[in-house]
């Protein structure tokens, strides 16, 4: 025991320095992953301007709007395009060489636009779309789109995307996948499409294209 209290006065030093040393390197691991880069994202993003153009707005109806989607959202799919979870053979293989780093920098650039207005096209299916999208179809226990899509259809951030505004033909077309099962990346929306008829799902998708 004396020789114990003997030490101590020298022991002390060196865990204070061992405290010192160590210390720095646990903040490090503590911290969360890096601020989103903007200007690497533009980067990175060139490889997706071909389909999605140079700010993720409206391009073709057959590609998603990325303008002002939720950045949490689109690291969700890329990452799920990557692993498979979500089937998409151009898509997987865009993902395939992304690093986390490049997803959050690349969803970070598309999130940060404004997106634009869009507008339904089909006026004898408005009503019904409208209806579903707020009220759902209680005959069918379809849930409203609202509900989770929030009544302008701006989303949820990092729980539903954007859909407002979004290409009719895009949304109809991921209903579809939805409701065959092509699509499992969502077990939600996988039951929710398959309850709903293909005049259900164009009228819902066109309406949503109208919302703002």
């Amino acid at each position: 025991m004396k020789s114990l209290l003997a030490a101590l006065p020298k022991l002390v030093p060196s865990l204070a320095l061992s405290a010192l040393l160590v210390g720095p390197t646990l903040a490090a691991d503590v911290k969360g992953p890096a601020k989103p880069d903007l200007a690497k994202g533009q980067e990175k993003a060139a490889a997706c301007m071909a389909c999605h153009t140079a700010d993720g707005s409206r391009g073709s109806p057959a590609n998603p709007i990325l303008q002002g989607q939720h950045a949490e959202y689109l690291v969700k799919q890329l990452v799920e395009f990557k692993s498979g979870k979500r089937q998409n053979p151009v898509m997987s293989g865009m993902a395939a060489p992304l690093s986390e780093d490049d997803m959050r920098n690349i969803a970070a650039f598309y999130a940060s636009k404004q997106p634009k207005a869009g507008a339904a096209k089909n006026k004898d299916l408005v009503s019904l779309g409208e209806k579903i999208y707020r009220g759902g179809i209680a005959a069918k226990q379809v849930p409203a789109c609202a509900g989770c899509h929030s009544p302008n259809g701006a989303g949820i951030p990092a729980q539903y995307p954007r859909v407002g505004g979004q290409h009719s033909d895009y949304t109809e077309a991921q209903l579809g996948t939805f409701r065959s099962g092509a699509r499992g990346n969502s077990a939600q929306m996988v039951s929710i499409a398959a309850r709903m008829s293909d005049k259900e799902i164009k009228a819902v998708a066109d309406y949503i294209a109208g919302l703002r």
